[in-house]
């Protein structure tokens, strides 16, 4: 199937038509997640994400319904992110999970790319999170140990990975992006891969593998800062190249490195000030890596910055006349020079999945809903305005939608199954019926969601 932004029909003669018609190939999936705030614009980039996701979902999580139409592993790795705050459609994420993965024996990265495996391996870990789904991570084991094993033969003498014959080292389409070297981008995929690993051998009972792989990625972690790390620079260099550290600094691993985790309370706050804040770091210009830059710097409670990047960015497209989200924007570029990619006048993607994050960050970030168990068993609800003055939402669950109201004094929360922990930040201590909160300093509080009862909670905003 083929996509078009307009049609144009030419009459010859004397041919005359009634009515035009077409056939729209979709998977027809429910909305079940939603959100809306007192912010106009962002209830629309909301919609036009939701709209973008829908269009790109068919059998499989495809790029873009105009150009390639096919599953790329990056690009849907961002899709089963963004599709568990909006349809939470498990087997949509199977299918394309099984189709992405191939045949054994393994004699390529995914898509030829080396990232593109390691997204593949973050897929199977997010999947077990937001499903609990034990079954498809035991069928799937033995071809993940296969693909691991392909990844681990491919290492040098120091045990990194860098691009040999065959892969391609995408990380981003940015100008000049060096590839060369051992890049430390991928070895923080590389090492997070292998904590998935280590997290399925133990569903699938392979308690050696278990040992082994959760040896190897503390090690890889630990090989990422020895080897990239620079005090001087306050953040993780871009690459080493015969063996010693390059210069360049730029965005990706240190980005990562946030919202996985791997940096310590000072190490964030260095990154945050030395390198995403940082204007000679050289900018991301699509949404592909937007989305992790802003991920970061939510996860780091810069939610008020990141609602301005939003309606810049992504509101940006929408002052240009987008009705889906593009694979690339600049804002620099002007007129017809936003249409064009790839050395193509109009080789761009104007319907790509990776546009729709803002669904996944007003969701996680906002909304501040995610699981901190397999399936949902628990979660965190901890909301964040981040300049709104209201905002209302639904996030599905494997067993029910979690609905949330938030203002500035009041917040309306209704659990599922599992049990939720609410997180405020309030001047006062919260209060309503059926309410403890727990005080956990900082004027942070606590309070416990049973499943299925309603809260509505006083409290009072920074």
């Amino acid at each position: 199937s083929k996509a078009f932004r307009y049609i144009y029909v030419e009459k010859e003669n004397t041919l005359t038509y009634d009515s035009l018609s077409m056939l729209y190939e979709y998977l027809p999936l429910d909305y079940k997640g939603s959100f809306r705030c007192n912010d106009e614009q962002i209830n629309k980039i909301w919609d036009v994400a939701a709209y973008t996701l829908h269009l790109t979902t068919r059998e499989f999580f495809i790029d873009g319904i105009k150009r390639d139409r096919w599953m790329w592993s990056g690009d849907a790795y961002q899709s089963f992110l963004m599709n568990y705050y909006l349809f939470n459609d498990s087997p949509s994420v199977e299918r394309t999970l099984f189709s992405l993965r191939g045949k054994d024996p393994v004699t390529s990265h995914i898509n030829t790319i080396m990232d593109y495996t390691f997204y593949w391996f973050l897929g199977i870990y997010d999947y077990y999170l937001f499903t609990g789904n034990e079954t498809f991570i035991r069928q799937n084991y033995g071809r993940m140990q296969s693909l691991m094993n392909y990844v681990l033969g491919r290492r040098n003498k120091d045990g990194l990975l860098q691009g040999l014959p065959g892969d391609w080292v995408f990380i981003d389409w940015a100008t000049g992006l060096s590839k060369k070297g051992e890049v430390s981008f991928e070895q923080l995929l590389f090492a997070r891969s292998l904590e998935t690993m280590a997290l399925c051998a133990s569903i699938a009972n392979d308690a050696e593998g278990a040992s082994a792989y959760k040896s190897l990625s503390e090690d890889m972690r630990k090989k990422l800062f020895e080897i990239y790390w620079n005090e001087q620079k306050q953040a993780l260099v871009h690459s080493r190249v015969e063996g010693k550290q390059t210069e360049n600094v730029t965005r990706y691993a240190n980005m990562f490195s946030i919202f996985f985790d791997y940096f310590n309370e000072s190490q964030k706050d260095a990154v945050k000030s030395s390198v995403l804040l940082k204007d000679n770091i050289q900018k991301i210009t699509t949404p592909y890596m937007r989305f992790y830059e802003l991920e970061a710097l939510c996860a780091l409670g810069e939610q008020s910055y990141v609602l301005n990047e939003m309606k810049d960015y992504w509101g940006g497209m929408l002052k240009l006349g987008a009705t889906s989200f593009w694979e690339e924007y600049n804002p620099t570029k002007s007129g017809a020079e936003h249409y064009a990619m790839y050395g193509r006048e109009f080789g761009k993607s104007l319907c790509h999945a990776w546009g729709a994050s803002p669904l996944y960050l007003l969701g996680k970030y906002y909304l501040g809903v995610k699981p901190t168990a397999p399936g949902y068993a628990a979660y965190l609800v901890e909301p964040n305005l981040g300049g709104l003055q209201w905002m209302q939402g639904k996030v599905p669950t494997p067993d029910g939608n979690i609905e949330l109201y938030v203002s500035k004094s009041e917040v309306k929360v209704r659990g599922v199954a599992g049990e939720g922990t609410l997180r405020l930040k309030s001047r006062t201590l919260p209060s309503g019926s059926n309410v403890r909160a727990i005080d956990k300093g900082n004027e942070l509080y606590e309070i416990t969601l049973k499943p299925g009862t309603e809260y509505i909670i006083n409290y009072k905003a920074e």
